[in-house]
Order: structure tokens, then C-alpha cells, then sequence
């Protein structure tokens, strides 16, 4: 029997005993909504070489908002491997017209792999909208801050 013959044969016994792959999948319990989280992220900033980011991981009414860096493009080849940079990083998150969620300031270290700063998990009420904003420094570049207005509908 060939190679063809014998993977059409293969493939028609698997269809026949209706093997897929497999997936996991779980159904929700009676009596239960399923909970998703759904993430949503503002524009791209530009600084040295640098791109940030802004964004919220929602899950109904809780909200973690968190930063993002990585590098602005790929390294030239044959360049050298980026230094690494000490970057102090500023996120901060509001309400819209009302309580501020909180601020986070932080010192990492980036070397060429992308970063999150986390550190804003809040519940908030239904139909308002969460303002985030996101700032890196690193001297002599001062923050060019990124932001995100999401309003939170459930």
C-alpha cells in the first residue's frame, strides 16, 4: 500500500470515529453566567526608541489596569544587543469625574524583552468610564504619557 493510501485510510478512520483535536471547554454550572475577561489597550507611544501602552483586563465590574514596554522595532542587524535601561514608570487610573483608582510609580530595569507594570486592580460601578494614563522616563528623556478612557458597561 503507498504513503497516500495509508494517510486517506488514516484520515478516514479518524472521521469516522469523529476524532478532533483536542480543546478544552467548560461549561458554566446552572445557575451561573460565564465570566470573561476582555482587554482593551490605547495608542501606542513613541520615546527613544521605546513603545508604550496603556491597558485594562475587565472582568465585569473589576478593572486591573497595567502598562506596557518593549522596544520600538526590532534591533538593526549585526547591531549590538540594547543596553539595559533603568526606567522609572508612572500609572495612574481615575474615574471620570470622580475617585481616583490609584497611582503606581515604579523603577524596572528594561533590557529588550517586553515589560508590564500591574498594579491597579479596582470594582467599579456600571456605565462609568475608567481614565488610565501610563508614563516612562529615562534620563534625559522626560514621560511622554499614554492614556485610555474605557467605559465599563455591563
Amino acid at each position: 500500500m503507498s504513503r497516500l493510501a495509508l494517510i486517506a485510510a488514516g484520515v478516514a478512520g479518524l472521521t469516522t470515529l469523529g476524532v478532533a483535536p483536542a480543546t478544552a471547554a467548560t461549561a458554566p454550572q446552572a445557575g451561573t453566567a460565564a465570566v470573561t475577561t476582555t482587554t482593551t489597550c490605547g495608542y501606542l507611544g513613541y520615546q527613544a526608541g521605546l513603545a508604550t501602552k496603556v491597558c485594562a483586563d475587565v472582568t465585569g465590574t473589576g478593572v486591573e489596569i497595567y502598562g506596557q514596554v518593549g522596544l520600538a522595532g526590532p534591533p538593526s542587524p549585526g547591531s549590538p544587543a540594547p543596553q539595559p535601561r533603568q526606567l522609572i514608570t508612572s500609572l495612574s487610573a481615575n474615574l471620570v469625574g470622580g475617585a481616583s483608582l490609584g497611582t503606581v510609580n515604579q523603577n524596572v530595569n528594561f533590557t529588550a524583552s517586553t515589560i508590564q507594570v500591574h498594579g491597579i486592580p479596582a470594582t467599579v460601578p456600571c456605565g462609568s468610564t475608567v481614565h488610565a494614563s501610563f508614563s516612562v522616563a529615562s534620563f534625559p528623556w522626560s514621560p511622554n504619557p499614554v492614556t485610555l478612557d474605557l467605559p465599563i458597561a455591563c
